[in-house]
């Protein structure tokens, strides 16, 4: 079994190292966060370093791949990029729970987390670094761009496209051919019927337009 390590050691990369685990694929070497002192740890798994660090440990542990633990788009691109600098050669691998659904000719690229109950439908295309929270759902034909993130409960339509680092909140609804634009995001329990500009916030039921977002505002 491969060793990985994962970059974020908070609540988010506590699920997914549980998914690391139930999946079985791959062994976790340790985590990285340039934010806690080395040997702090998560759920047992020991804070290596930063991802300066990288170079050495990939050698010391042997590391095959690493898995970007964090929950916020932009700031997953950030440090995806940090990683990509610093061990180029290192790939990326991503990780699905053994109750997430992904259906047939659908595909689900590096670095994506398909966490418990999450359903990829046929002919799906997600792409890199996304996020499908617990029991979020994409249905048929639909595509989230790079580093876009379904969050609890959020469900699509078919035919839909998720814009590149847009979020949808918990609970949130997209009708049928709904497209979100890039950095977007759409409130939790939002009934989207209408697409939704890039660069915005909407929400409510039927969704609306409240504001212009820029990017890397927080949203959680």
């Amino acid at each position: 079994m491969n060793n990985i390590v994962l970059v974020g050691s908070s609540g988010h990369a506590k699920v997914v190292i549980d998914i690391v685990e139930r999946e079985g694929k791959y062994s976790i070497a340790g985590l990285i966060d340039a934010f806690r002192q080395i040997g702090e740890q998560t759920l047992d798994y020991r804070i290596l370093g930063t991802e300066a660090d990288l170079p050495r440990l990939v050698a010391e542990h042997d590391i095959k791949g690493a898995l970007i633990a964090i929950g916020d788009n932009l700031a997953r691109s950030n440090i995806a990029a940090k990683v990509a600098e610093y061990s180029p050669q290192l790939p990326f691998v991503s990780a699905i729970h053994p109750r997430a659904t992904v259906g047939r000719g659908a595909t689900v690229d590096a670095g994506t987390v398909l966490m418990a109950g999450a359903v990829v439908n046929p002919c799906c295309r997600v792409g890199r670094f996304c996020i499908l929270n617990t029991n979020s759902s994409l249905d048929h034909d639909s595509m989230m761009d790079d580093f876009s993130s379904l969050a609890p409960g959020a469900v699509t339509g078919g035919n839909c496209r998720i814009g590149r680092y847009a979020a949808i909140s918990i609970g949130a609804v997209l009708r049928h051919g709904i497209t979100v634009g890039e950095h977007s995001v759409v409130g939790a329990g939002a009934t989207v019927l209408t697409d939704v500009d890039p660069y915005s916030v909407a929400y409510g039921s039927p969704a609306k337009k409240v504001r212009d977002r820029m990017a890397g505002e927080r949203y959680f």
